[in-house]
């Protein structure tokens, strides 16, 4: 099974290295980011959930809950956890599900047969609180997530969702957005009184509707 955006992402129970969760309940109304990692005690895994554990706070503000995934048992998830907390200097405190039946990593296509039969590939699935799959990203074994970019997505595809308009390239935070195409010339001036840049007819700027 192939997941796409727009899907509904599959609810599972699991176990993890906080206890027994069933996915949807621990999600709740929140958006939710889920990170596949190839194997426990791998270099590039540790970097990578120490920085989501540093970003806690981050992500509390964007109201996400995150979640991270192994093929490896929940007892070698805790004494890794022992490593990611002292080599990262923070506190792991979100769930990372012990899928060593692969039944969760079949249900969000994490395992690519041409790069492992058996470990996941290092992929993130972002999920809207409808639970819908609004992005998947995918990266080798070898490359380490850029965490920048996550969050930077994240406020993207929740700006998106409340406002009619769209992140130009390399856009962050504060910075001019662009008048959704399913929006009039005349309708965009009414619907953001900030005022609307008009370079081409469909391509439109306005300031970050919801910043003061």
């Amino acid at each position: 099974m192939s997941l796409r955006l727009g899907d509904i992402a599959p609810n599972f129970k699991a176990t993890t290295s906080l206890g027994e969760i069933d996915f949807y309940e621990y999600l709740g109304d929140s958006w939710g980011i889920l990170f596949s990692h190839p194997a426990d005690y791998t270099p590039v895994c540790t970097t990578e959930l120490g920085r989501t554990a540093a970003l806690k706070e981050e992500f509390a503000q964007r109201n996400v809950k995150v979640l991270a995934l192994s093929v490896d048992p929940v007892d070698k998830h805790l004494s890794w956890i022992n490593d990611i907390n002292e080599t990262q200097h923070v506190i792991v405190d979100f769930p990372i599900i012990a899928d060593d039946d692969r039944k969760v990593s079949t249900l969000y296509d994490f395992i690519h047969p041409n790069a492992s039969a058996t470990a996941t590939v290092r992929s993130l699935v972002i999920i809207a609180p409808d639970k819908t799959v609004k992005l998947i990203i995918t990266y080798p074994a070898s490359t380490g997530r850029n965490f920048v970019e996550v969050l930077r997505v994240v406020d993207s595809l929740q700006l998106t969702a409340q406002y009619s308009v769209a992140t130009p390239a390399n856009w962050k935070e504060g910075e001019n957005v662009i008048v959704a195409l399913n929006v009039s010339t005349e309708d965009a001036i009414k619907k953001f009184p900030k005022g609307v840049e008009i370079v081409k007819p469909y391509l439109r700027y306005t300031p970050q509707p919801n910043l003061d």
